[in-house]
C-alpha cells in the first residue's frame, strides 16, 4: 500500500476509490492481488496498521458474501491466511472481520480447487489448516482435518524427492517454500492442538524443508536471486535471502554451498559451480503431464552467470491471460536454446495450456576433463523428418561451450541466447566471433560455428508489467551442428 486507498502491484498503480475492487479496469491477476491482503504481514507493515484496519473493514462492506473476484478460491485462501498471519502478529481482530472470516473459511471448503489441483489446491488446504487452527469448536475442526487430508496427499506428490516443486518453477518453488515455512510458523504456536495423527504428518512435512531449502539455492544465481525456467520473475514470491532467513529464525540450518556439479535428479535440473562461472541448465520435462499450466517451451534451455553477473538469461514473465506476449514470452524463441522451423519445442498455447510436449532424455555427466552434460529431446519429432536436439555444455578453466546437434536437417533451425541488459555484445566482421562486456567491466570472448552469427535485438521481463531492452545471440545451424565457445582469462 502506497496510501490509505493507494495499491501497488505488477508494477502498476491504482486507487480504491477510483477503481473499487472489482471490474474491467485492471486484469484479473492485478484484481486478485488486491484481495490478497498481502500488505498486512510486508516491510514495515506495522507503520500502516490504521490503513489495513480500515482497509479490513471497507472490504467486508463491499465485498459481500460469493460475489466478485475477491472470492475465488486462491485470493480467498491467501486472504485468510495473511488476516490470521496478522491477527497472530498483535493485530486484534473486531468481531466484524473474525465474522467474515469464519464465513469465507466456510465458503472455501465447499469450493477446493480440484479443477485445478497444483499450487492453487495446496493454498486451499493451507487456509483451512490455518482457519481450523485459529477458531476453535466441531466446524474448526472440520476445517483443519481437511487441509491436513488434501496435504497428506499433496506434499509427497508436489515436493520432490530433491526438494523441488513439482511445476518445475523456481518462482513457484519460492511460494511453495514459504507455504511450508508458514505451515511451520503455525504449527509451533498450535502444536497442543494437533491430534497425533496430525503431529505425525507435521514431521513429515518439515523434514522436507531442508531439501526445499538446498534446491532453492541450487536454482539462483550468484548475485542471490532465482533463476527463470518456466513461469518466473522476481517481487512475486519473498527473495531468497528473505526465505532463508524465515528459515532461520524457525531453526531451520542453512544449505551447505552448492559443489562443483549438482544433479537436481527428481526435477531434471543441473548447476555447474566451478572456474568463476555458475550455469543452470534445463534437462527436465516441462512439469506435471497434468499439469503444464506455468510451462514455458524451454527444454535444453540454460542460465550463465560469470564472474558473479548474469550473462545468458530466460525471457522471464511479465503477463499472465491469454495475449500474444504471453505466448511469445512462453515459446522457445525466447529461451536459450534451439529454435526449429519456427517451431515451439512443446505446443504451448491459450495462456496456460501445452499440447505435444518435449520429453528429455536422461542426461549423461561426465566430471573427468572438465564438467560436461549432454542431453536430447525429442520436441521436433512431431514435424515431418523432426530432428531430435542434442545439446552439450562443457565447463572448464576460463571455457564454457554450448554444442548443438540435429539429428536431421529439413528446416531452418538457430541457436539463440539471450544477453542480459547489462551485457554489451559484439560480433566481428567475420560473423563468427566476438566479446561480452559484462556489467562488472570484464570481457569475454566468444567464438562460434555454424551460420553466420548476427546480434539480435530482445527483452527480458525480470517483474510483472516490466520489459527491459537488451539483444540475443543467433546463430544458424548448418550441416546439422553448431556451438558457441565462451573464453575469458
Amino acid at each position: 500500500m502506497l496510501g490509505p486507498d493507494t495499491f501497488q502491484f505488477l508494477n502498476e498503480t491504482g486507487t480504491l476509490s477510483e477503481l473499487g475492487w472489482d471490474g474491467p479496469e485492471r486484469e484479473a491477476l492485478w484484481r486478485y492481488n488486491q484481495h490478497y491482503f498481502d500488505d498486512l504481514n510486508a516491510h514495515d507493515h506495522a507503520g500502516r496498521t490504521a490503513w489495513h484496519r480500515a482497509l479490513l473493514e471497507n472490504w467486508i462492506e463491499a465485498n459481500p458474501p460469493a460475489t466478485g473476484a475477491g472470492w475465488a478460491p486462491y485470493p480467498t485462501s491467501l486472504r485468510i491466511v495473511n488476516w490470521i498471519k496478522w491477527a497472530l502478529g498483535g493485530n486484534n481482530l473486531t468481531d466484524a472481520v473474525e465474522h467474515s472470516l469464519a464465513i469465507q473459511a466456510r465458503w472455501l471448503l465447499k469450493r477446493l480447487e480440484w479443477h485445478l489441483l497444483g499450487n492453487h489446491l495446496f493454498a486451499n488446504a493451507k487456509a483451512l489448516i490455518f482457519a481450523g487452527l485459529y477458531f476453535e469448536g466441531p466446524e474448526a475442526d472440520r476445517w483443519l482435518q481437511k487441509g491436513f487430508d488434501i496435504l497428506r496427499r499433496e506434499v509427497p506428490e508436489q515436493i520432490l524427492a530433491d526438494g523441488g516443486q513439482f511445476e518445475l518453477s523456481t518462482m513457484y518453488h519460492a511460494i511453495a517454500l514459504e507455504d511450508m515455512l508458514d505451515l511451520a510458523n503455525l504449527f509451533r504456536c498450535f502444536e497442543t492442538s494437533l491430534s497425533p495423527s496430525q503431529k505425525t504428518l507435521k514431521a513429515d512435512w518439515l523434514a522436507r524443508i531442508d531439501d526445499m531449502l538446498s534446491w532453492h539455492q541450487s536454482m539462483c544465481h550468484p548475485d542471490g536471486e532465482i533463476s527463470f525456467f518456466n513461469d518466473a520473475a522476481f517481487n512475486i514470491a519473498p527473495s531468497p535471502a528473505e526465505l532463508s532467513s524465515y528459515a532461520m529464525r524457525l531453526g531451520f540450518a542453512p544449505p551447505p554451498a552448492p559443489e562443483r556439479l549438482t544433479w537436481l535428479s527428481s526435477s531434471g535440473y543441473v548447476r555447474l559451480d566451478a572456474h568463476n562461472a555458475a550455469a543452470l541448465l534445463d534437462v527436465a520435462p516441462i512439469g506435471p503431464d497434468y499439469l503444464p499450466g506455468h510451462a514455458h517451451a524451454d527444454t535444453l534451455s540454460f542460465e550463465l552467470s560469470l564472474f558473479g553477473s548474469r550473462v545468458f538469461v530466460n525471457s522471464g514473465t511479465s503477463v499472465y491471460g491469454l495475449g500474444e506476449e504471453r505466448l511469445r514470452q512462453r515459446g522457445t524463441r525466447a529461451h536459450n536454446t534451439v529454435a526449429i522451423g519456427g517451431q515451439n519445442s512443446s505446443e504451448v498455447w491459450s495462456g496456460f495450456r501445452v499440447a505435444r510436449r518435449a520429453r528429455p532424455t536422461l542426461p549423461v555427466i561426465e566430471r573427468d576433463d572438465g564438467l560436461s552434460v549432454e542431453c536430447s529431446h525429442d520436441g521436433y519429432s512431431r514435424l515431418k523428418d523432426g530432428p531430435t536436439h542434442t545439446r552439450r555444455w562443457l565447463l572448464g578453466p576460463q571455457k564454457f561451450q554450448i554444442e548443438d546437434v540435429l539429428s536431421t536437417q529439413s528446416y531452418s533451425a538457430e541457436a539463440r541466447f539471450h544477453l542480459h541488459p547489462d551485457v554489451r555484445g559484439t560480433v566481428a566482421s567475420d560473423g563468427a566471433s566476438g566479446t561480452l562486456l559484462l556489467a562488472n567491466g570484464i570481457s569475454v570472448d566468444w567464438q562460434s560455428t555454424g551460420g553466420r552469427t548476427k546480434l539480435e535485438a530482445a527483452t527480458w521481463h525480470p517483474e510483472f508489467g516490466v520489459t527491459r531492452p537488451t539483444s540475443c545471440l543467433v546463430i544458424p545451424i548448418s550441416d546439422h551442428r553448431s556451438s558457441l565457445t565462451l573464453s575469458w582469462a
